[in-house]
């Protein structure tokens, strides 16, 4: 089969539609279908032949595969984009169907020709073919690639290039390191802007492979150069391989090599260098080691947080934990305050909701009087913004806060606050809300909660939206777990089935959740006693969905009274009785859930009890 078939066959009358399906099992005509697909005129068939390449290059046979299949791919490399991007994918995992690793030079040149296209997919397949190549193929076949590539005449070419050194100097001799170095100097000289931005981009992955002695002869100046480039768009790239340079100095050659650097990124007039520099501040500044400029940069993040712009002050934002570890604590303490107090009133939205997203992690350097005294007016403030995401994000980090305050402080300062926001008109404020419900009940006791709490927990049940109410029988559950069950007998279930005789169907359908849901944390005396007389009169409610939504209770609250032998019996005696007689009702949908839980129940009888 294989001498008859050649990918440049094709068949006298093209198909239409090609048809891969049996391609897998070997099929000669769909394996001719994916050939004869591949110079198709429908992109959308050439996309599906390259799907099914490796099937075709398995037919062809390894040997066939590198001498006709790969040449023929490289000659159809063509410009549209969608099919280079696809293709440079499939030929970096190509390396199993040309005779593996020993074979694996063959991918470079189409791959080489699609990364002089600029497809940075390109550059990824070939790293990845660098991995399973050895130091001859890397430096007879590679080498010679990223040679031409750096020296080629468009720009894509050469951007391309700088993203191959970092592979393959790890593989090569000591002087052809040397040329490697040089040509990625070169790069970094280029007069073109984007050639500057790759080389900018891709220093990083070189300053971990070279030697230390070069991070200060090569990686340093080129950094410097970069750094200081007229482009913007360059200079902001070279934050990242500051990081790694200085992880490999010690703390007098970061002082010595990289202070006026670092000094001079931080203060960029480009607001987008602004931006990477808050963003990665802690990385430099815990990198830099040297314990004076450290001290100086904190003054530097404290700029940042006036900046003009309103991305770079919700990016260091961000970095508020890690800055709190680069100075005195007390000095901290001191100098944040003033910033921090215009932040909260900060113009953006956005700055609001990150402070209030990391504020919080401040408050172990603050200590439990320096939070109280100076953070927890903060909180309280940001607790009223008028923008939802900022008190969603306080709400979501209060625990932060009360590991270090305690619960007694918070409740004091934030509670009225908190109780305010269960009633905010975002509903995913009063979920925020409902979720943290728990952790202070826990905190401050039944007592609190049931004077202070327990109204507010009941009126999420009537909430008009869906996920509230959702939220609030399980909110119901875990207080249960919280303060337990006689508690719950006598505090929240009679309120619940309070709510079975409301005149809004939807009150009486929550009513049916929550103490489905609640079930599994109660007695199975509490289930007889309390639960099953008010879901009997339920049974007859006009409404369908109530009735159908009665039968599916059933079967947790079987569950539920089968736990004790005195409960047991009633499974019998009311529970299959009565969804009975919904298998009867005149709804289908009743029917279909009674008639499910009936089953549901008997599989569980019959199922065999494990240890």
């Amino acid at each position: 089969m294989a001498e008859q078939m050649s990918v440049d066959a094709v068949p006298p009358t093209a198909p239409v539609h090609y048809d891969f399906q049996d391609a897998q099992s070997g099929d000669l005509g769909a394996l001719a279908a994916i050939a004869d697909a591949m110079k198709s005129d429908s992109l959308a068939d050439r996309l599906e032949s390259l799907k099914r390449l490796g099937v075709l290059a398995l037919a062809m046979g390894e040997e066939r595969t590198r001498e006709e299949l790969v040449p023929f791919l490289d000659e159809s490399i063509d410009d549209e984009d969608e099919l280079l991007l696809s293709l440079a994918e499939v030929l970096g995992d190509f390396v199993q169907y040309v005779g593996g690793p020993k074979y694996a030079y063959v991918l470079l040149r189409p791959l080489e020709n699609l990364a002089a296209a600029e497809e940075t997919i390109a550059v990824e397949s070939i790293n990845k073919l660098v991995d399973v190549m050895d130091q001859l193929q890397v430096e007879e076949y590679l080498i010679p690639c990223i040679a031409r590539l750096s020296s080629g005449e468009w720009f894509t070419s050469r951007s391309s290039a700088a993203g191959l050194y970092a592979a393959a100097y790890g593989k090569v001799t000591d002087a052809i390191q040397s040329k490697l170095r040089a040509g990625y100097e070169a790069l970094c000289k280029d007069e073109t802007p984007m050639i500057r931005r790759a080389a900018a981009a891709n220093l990083e992955g070189l300053v971990g492979r070279i030697e230390k002695d070069h991070v200060v002869t090569f990686a340093i100046p080129n950094f410097r150069r970069l750094a200081g480039d007229d482009q913007d768009s360059v200079r902001l790239l070279t934050v990242e391989p500051l990081v790694a340079i200085t992880k490999r100095l010690d703390t007098e050659q970061c002082r010595t090599l990289l202070g006026e650097s670092v000094q001079r990124l931080c203060g960029d007039k480009s607001w987008r260098v602004r931006y990477m520099v808050a963003d990665h501040f802690v990385a430099v500044a815990t990198n830099v080691k040297d314990r004076g400029l450290q001290e100086e940069l904190v003054n530097v993040a404290i700029a940042l947080m006036h900046d003009n712009e309103a991305e770079v002050r919700g990016a260091i934002c961000t970095q508020l934990d890690g800055l709190a570890d680069l100075a005195a604590p007390d000095a901290i303490v001191t100098r944040l305050q003033g910033p921090l107090q215009e932040l909260v009133d900060d113009p953006s939205q956005h700055v609001r909701a990150t402070l209030a997203k990391h504020i919080g992690s401040l408050c172990r350097v603050f200590g439990k009087d320096g939070t109280i005294e100076h953070l927890l007016p903060l909180l309280l403030r940001l607790l009223k913004d008028t923008f939802p995401d900022v008190r969603l994000n306080i709400i979501s980090k209060l625990d932060v806060v009360d590991r270090v305050v305690g619960i007694d402080s918070l409740s004091q300062s934030l509670l009225p606050a908190i109780v305010e926001l269960a009633e905010d008109k975002q509903w995913r404020v009063r979920l925020a809300i409902i979720e943290y419900v728990p952790l202070i009940a826990s905190q401050l006791g039944v007592h609190f909660f049931d004077e202070q709490l327990s109204n507010l927990c009941m009126s999420w049940l009537g909430d008009p939206v869906y996920s509230i109410r959702e939220a609030a029988t399980t909110n119901l559950k875990r207080l249960t777990e919280v303060f337990g069950v006689d508690w719950a007998r006598s505090t929240i279930i009679p309120k619940i089935l309070a709510m079975a005789t409301h005149p809004n169907y939807l009150y009486r359908m929550t009513t049916i959740f929550a103490i489905t849901t609640i079930a599994p944390s109660v007695t199975p005396e509490i289930v007889r006693d309390l639960i099953l007389p008010s879901l009997e009169g339920l049974v007859n409610d006009p409404i369908p969905n109530i009735r159908f939504n009665v039968a599916k209770s059933m079967e947790p609250l079987t569950a539920a009274l089968r736990r004790s032998p005195d409960t047991a019996p009633l499974e019998t005696s009311v529970i299959r009785p009565t969804l009975a007689r919904l298998e009867e009702d005149s709804d289908p949908d009743v029917r279909f859930f009674a008639h499910r839980s009936l089953l549901a129940i008997g599989s569980a009888a019959q199922a065999p009890v494990t240890a």
